[in-house]
């Protein structure tokens, strides 16, 4: 009789992640600035809204230089992933400044 490995398992021990309510709803961001040192990344996630001049930045996430190389990799599978099921997403060359809604400004 053959046996089965389990690749899903992870070595060592379990890690239990808490995802509380008002953390899984989750930010909409439609920009990321991005800086770095020699310690870490830093990454702005800000949501930029049509005809207004200003944005606020709603998370700031802060991490090292190889979980940055990481989250580049994991990324990376995850978009070709999704890619496979659902057709290649439009990447359209950017143009001017980069934030373009090519709405008209509107009155309230």
């Amino acid at each position: 009789m053959s046996e089965k490995k389990d690749e899903q398992r992870p070595a060592g021990p379990q890690l239990n992640i808490e995802l509380s309510e008002d953390i899984a709803e989750g930010t909409y961001s439609n920009l990321v600035m991005l800086a770095h040192s020699a310690e870490e990344f830093i990454m702005d996630f800000i949501r930029v809204m049509p005809g207004v001049p200003k944005a606020r930045v709603k998370s700031r996430v802060i991490i090292s230089p190889p979980h940055a190389k990481r989250l580049l990799r994991a990324l990376a599978d995850n978009i070709e992933r999704f890619e496979q099921a659902h057709g290649e997403i439009e990447d359209p060359p950017q143009q001017g400044p980069a934030v373009h809604f090519g709405l008209p400004g509107g009155e309230a």
